[in-house]
């Protein structure tokens, strides 16, 4: 009868995976066989049918890979929603968030660490401002660096700083970059102010060499940069993965014109600085 071909065909398709793996061992010369050296695929695939422990352990495999795939499904639905949820404010490319209301997040699921797609690129096309460059433009903030936080000696620099409580959080920085800043939180208290009350900072101005240099300024001396984390939860460095609060508020950050520290090939997730084309801008409008 034709049908008995079709449904071993179609029971062998559906354990070939688990005859990929118990074959050999049901072949090897320890195994006893009843087939002799003229069997066929059929006497093969009914023998292994037969065999009841080999379908009680395939029966254990089946239950242990469903449940191991409801688990990754939840785990990429958890993914989905918050990436949607990123993507509803325009992250993943640096184009500008949209600004729309975004769904409903717990406060713990803010600081879920998360795979950036498309880093190195979501700077694009904002340029990173050097030592050199900021140098040329402001001056030197001190002449003396050390590895640690040390006072601005810059008398022109030190007469354009501030300390405001900007948002949630309180910094001293320069006056366009203080007003900037504040752009930025205000469009972040606007489209989710349940991230925005959870931002925190772990410094921005600190007049020292980069670590592991010496004598180039980090942008952080002029009081050019912000590190920020969300609900004191501080984002690993260099992991190439960052918190689902950083992520979106990001975008927020490429839109008013700063770099974000996820995009160097040292990832820095938590650093925030003024880009070299907002420097020039406020040049060119005497801000600086």
């Amino acid at each position: 009868m034709r049908l008995v071909p079709a449904i071993i065909i179609a029971v062998a398709l559906l354990i070939a995976p688990v005859l990929w793996i118990v074959l050999p061992k049901m072949l090897s010369p320890s195994r006893t066989s009843t087939l002799g050296p003229d069997a066929t695929v059929d006497d093969l695939v009914f023998e292994f049918l037969n065999q009841e422990n080999v379908i009680f352990q395939l029966q254990e495999r089946v239950d242990e890979l469903s449940a191991a795939v409801r688990e990754l499904n939840s785990q990429l639905q958890r993914v989905e929603r918050d990436l949607a949820s990123a993507r509803t404010l325009g992250g993943g490319g640096g184009t500008g968030g949209s600004q729309a209301p975004i769904g409903e997040i717990e406060d713990n699921e803010y600081t879920e660490v998360v795979l950036i797609q498309n880093r190195t690129g979501f700077n694009n096309p904002l340029s990173v401002a050097s030592s050199s460059f900021i140098v040329d433009l402001l001056g030197r903030p001190r002449d003396v660096l050390s590895d640690n936080c040390e006072p601005m000696t810059n008398e022109g620099l030190k007469a354009m700083l501030r300390t405001e409580q900007v948002g949630p959080v309180t910094v001293t920085m320069l006056e366009p970059a203080i007003e900037s800043l504040k752009r930025v939180f205000e469009s972040i208290r606007r489209t989710d102010p349940k991230l925005h009350d959870l931002i925190n900072t772990a410094g921005a101005l600190c007049v020292r060499q980069i670590r592991g240099t010496t004598g180039r300024y980090s942008n952080h001396s002029f009081g050019l940069a912000v590190d920020l984390n969300i609900n004191g939860r501080l984002d690993n460095f260099t992991d190439g993965k960052t918190q689902l609060g950083l992520i979106i508020i990001a975008d927020f950050f490429h839109e008013e014109g700063w770099i974000w520290g996820a995009g160097f090939n040292r990832e820095d997730s938590m650093h925030f600085e003024v880009s070299k084309e907002k420097l020039l801008e406020w040049r060119s409008e005497g801000l600086i």
